[in-house]
């Protein structure tokens, strides 16, 4: 959505396509591209879900891998989904301003003041 921070990959002079971007690339190429993965969609490639989250963690909180298809070449990622989802199924990166509860967390609300992308299914 307009005005969400990017979910940044890089492409590298080699062709290869890094998330979460990096300076360099595996060979130590030069990034020549970076990529929103949140304008694209991924296929659920693994998934699991856990039931005995910390304090401030959703729960059942469901985690996945993820697949992007970028120009042919296959990008991973890995992080929660908005619901649950199956191997295969089509997904795309949500943003989320509030990844925990902060008031339920044991450190103090500001040190759990994080966002983030998760993964929606598309249905």
């Amino acid at each position: 959505m307009a005005g969400d921070p990017p979910m940044e990959a890089a492409r590298y002079a080699d062709g290869t396509i890094s998330y979460p971007a990096h300076p360099a690339g595996p060979d130590g190429s030069s990034q020549v591209e970076l990529i929103d993965l949140a304008e694209h969609t991924a296929e659920v490639v693994t998934w699991t879900t856990s039931y005995a989250t910390p304090p401030g963690v959703r729960k059942p909180n469901t985690v996945a891998i993820v697949e992007f298809d970028i120009d042919g070449v296959a990008v991973r990622a890995i992080g929660g989904t908005t619901a649950a989802v199956s191997s295969g199924e089509t997904v795309r990166p949500v943003y989320i301003s509030q990844l925990r509860t902060p008031d339920d967390s044991l450190k103090s609300p500001e040190a759990q003041a994080w966002d983030g992308y998760r993964f929606e299914p598309i249905r």
